[in-house]
């Protein structure tokens, strides 16, 4: 099987002598930081105290917050002087949380997106067209540098002006395109209501990612564009894109272990959960310079897969992002995450691309209303039928959250559209 580079092929035994390396490196690294060096003499951790990889639990967890905390360079390890870039998240309150790349770091994380992109089928001849932002957002800037080590002719298009978009994939025969899932959904309903076939383009690879998304939305984004979607993990704190990729199975997302270690726990108790269940990502670094970090808590809920990948890759799968930590909603007692929404949604045919989840509060009890944008074909004038389908899609809610949402059927694109990452979840609840 052909392989950007020999580290895809390593054998358990080969990456685990491999990460215990470099977590041993990456803790010397980290201790030139006074935040680690600090925290990690209190718990009692040198490299040299680091046995085996079991011992990654004698280092404290570092949260989002130590990060802020840190501002703006209290976690580097090396002098501005040597940094040749630096990232931020998209937070718009209180500090944000900036990486600082030295250029091998830079030089690593083009590496790992081009392998990544590699085993899904990107090649030189390729046409790469970046849809999405670039700035200090990392994934424009992530997925360009892969397609460019890897020689492809690289588009960097940013977000938005569909039209524009749809222009460049004629005149330059566009083969790949990198897309956020939501502007994926829109932009391939853009292409089938403006009655254009998107057999017509060259479009063969979308990679899609920076949104939780479910499989039932894949499936839509496959036959809107007539494509094979893969999908992607990766996060600011650990570079960007890259951490984690699908191969050609599309049976959960390789995580490249030998520059990351993950781990899922409980995110209450931070315990290790068994495998195949459910819990919250951490992730520490095992190359970067001029930042590391150790531990990291993602708050993203995901699991380990089982098994080995038909690939022949024995680097672990993670699953598909199933929400966030941070995002579960309770309502009436009960546990909900905007994914299982879009689960059943995404399940009927006459649901179109877009939806919204809008908390409300009547008589003092929190509700939950979904409105879902409905194919034109199927917004009619008979109210026996919307009513039918309104009370279908409540009854399936209903049974996957457990409680009965109030839903409500509209128009195709009457709801707010964004170039960004799709804000799916409204509270309107009163403050205070």
């Amino acid at each position: 099987m052909e392989c950007f580079d020999r580290a895809e092929f390593l054998s358990r035994e080969e990456l685990a002598t491999v990460q215990l390396a470099r977590l041993r490196n990456v803790v010397s690294q980290a201790m030139r930081s006074p935040f680690y060096g600090a925290r990690l003499r209190e718990a009692g951790v040198s490299p040299d105290s680091l046995r085996s990889l079991d011992d990654l639990r004698r280092i404290p967890c570092t949260t989002k917050d130590d990060l802020r905390s840190q501002y703006p360079d209290g976690l580097n390890t090396l002098p501005v002087s040597e940094m040749v870039r630096m990232h931020a998240s998209s937070g718009t309150t209180g500090s944000p949380t900036v990486i600082h790349y030295t250029q091998n770091d830079i030089n690593l994380w083009a590496d790992l997106m081009a392998r990544s992109m590699h085993m899904v089928g990107v090649r030189r001849e390729d046409v790469f067209q970046n849809i999405t932002g670039y700035g200090l957002f990392t994934g424009g800037l992530g997925l360009h540098y892969g397609a460019e080590r890897l020689g492809c002719l690289t588009i960097p298009a940013g977000p938005g002006n569909t039209a524009r978009q749809l222009k460049f994939m004629r005149d330059f025969r566009t083969t790949v395109a990198h897309i956020i899932p939501s502007y994926a959904l829109y932009f391939g309903a853009a292409l089938r209501d403006s009655g254009q076939d998107p057999k017509d383009l060259a479009l063969r690879i979308a990679l899609i990612g920076a949104e939780p998304h479910t499989e039932e939305t894949r499936g839509r984004i496959e036959e809107l564009l007539d494509v094979k979607a893969y999908n992607s993990y990766g996060l600011s704190e650990m570079n960007g894109p890259g951490v984690a990729f699908e191969c050609l199975q599309q049976a959960g997302m390789h995580i490249w272990e030998d520059a990351y270690i993950a781990e899922i726990v409980d995110p209450e108790t931070l315990e290790p959960v068994a495998e195949g269940e459910v819990g919250e990502l951490v992730m520490t670094t095992l190359c970067r310079q001029g930042m590391p970090i150790l531990r990291y808590r993602t708050k993203d809920l995901t699991r380990f897969i089982p098994g080995p990948c038909a690939c022949g890759r024995v680097h672990r799968r993670m699953d598909r992002i199933l929400g966030r930590a941070d995002d579960m909603l309770i309502i009436k007692g009960v546990n909900i995450y905007p994914m299982q929404i879009e689960q059943v949604l995404m399940g009927f045919p006459e649901v179109g691309e877009n939806y919204q989840i809008e908390m409300e509060q009547e008589n003092f009890i929190d509700q939950i209303r979904v409105k879902v944008e409905l194919k034109e074909e199927f917004f009619v004038e008979d109210m026996r039928v919307l009513r039918d389908l309104q009370k279908r899609i409540t009854g399936k809610l209903r049974d996957e959250v457990l409680i009965t949402p109030r839903i409500d059927l509209v128009q195709h694109n009457s709801l707010p559209k964004a170039e960004g990452k799709a804000q799916r979840v409204v509270d309107n609840r009163p403050k205070g």
